[in-house]
């Protein structure tokens, strides 16, 4: 990487992770024993290494292992530099807790959220009380408004249609120095979106896009219009006339357990291997 700003990918999977509370089932037996199975809830960091300066975009019930994980590729006195909330789910912002006295203990963590979430924060316990403990600073962040985090990162979110119980939802645009990146783990479709889907693709370098459920069957006891996502089924049929070089950039997050896209011998990853789409890994690197 050199001295070049990047992400890194911290975790993939829905806000459960793998394996999910209470699941006994084939896809979640082996990680349960198998560490090396696991997946950890998805979060994206930001690391600009001649600064020593780190994001992270969602604050997930992993976050101590996201943490340490970050830590062994950049070290830096500060916890981080800031945390970006995509949306109140619970695997988006239920990490701010172990900011708290009885376990890190931050001074004034900026952590930016828009109007709707604010509120939220500064109204509910044990939230608030990270506020009023100063664990945390709420910064309100503004639809397409940029905010620059250094001389070589910038970062603009945007409103994106997605279940509005506690916040309203976010994706977001990391600019860097030589590439854009778009990050939009949940999101209820990709109709009625302020700018469409495709212009964001060609107008981008790389796209980590919702991928939770493959199919509808993935829930056979629950009603999936209830947790409306975009299926990889139809995201694969919906992208398939873009150019090549246009597919490539497209890569699947936020993975829910019960998705076979993760098991690359499965018929679902080579549809997805086949569609010319990709998917996202724990670990994975990009220079910005």
């Amino acid at each position: 990487m050199n001295n070049k700003p990047f992400v890194m990918i911290l975790g993939i999977a829905q806000d459960g992770g793998i394996p999910h509370a209470g699941c006994g089932k084939l896809c979640c037996q082996k990680s349960w024993s198998n560490l090396s199975k696991r997946k950890l809830v998805t979060c994206l960091a930001i690391i600009d290494p001649i600064s020593k300066q780190r994001w992270i975009i969602d604050a997930t019930p992993d976050i101590k292992f996201q943490l340490s994980n970050l830590h062994s590729v950049s070290d830096s006195d500060k916890t981080l530099d800031g945390i970006f909330l995509t949306h109140g789910h619970v695997g988006h912002y239920t990490g701010l807790l172990q900011l708290e006295k009885a376990v890190l203990n931050t001074f004034e963590i900026p952590v930016f959220v828009m109007p709707k979430l604010k509120r939220f924060i500064e109204s509910n316990q044990p939230w608030s009380n990270l506020v009023t403990s100063q664990n945390i600073n709420l910064i309100k962040l503004t639809d397409q408004s940029k905010v620059v985090l250094n001389e070589r990162i910038s970062i603009i979110p945007f409103l994106v249609p997605h279940r509005a119980e506690y916040s309203e939802t976010v994706g977001f645009q990391i600019i860097g120095l030589n590439k854009k990146i778009i990050f939009i783990p949940d999101i209820d479709s990709w109709d009625n979106m302020d700018t469409s889907i495709e212009n964001l693709i060609f107008e981008n370098d790389l796209l980590f896009l919702d991928g939770t459920f493959f199919d509808g069957k993935e829930l056979p006891n629950r009603d999936m219009s209830k947790v409306p996502h975009p299926l990889i089924s139809q995201s694969i049929k919906r992208f398939r006339t873009l150019p090549k070089k246009q597919k490539t950039k497209i890569k699947f997050i936020h993975f829910n357990h019960t998705n076979r896209v993760c098991d690359c011998k499965s018929t679902e990853y080579k549809q997805l291997v086949d569609s010319g789409l990709g998917l996202t890994k724990e670990g994975m690197k990009i220079i910005l």
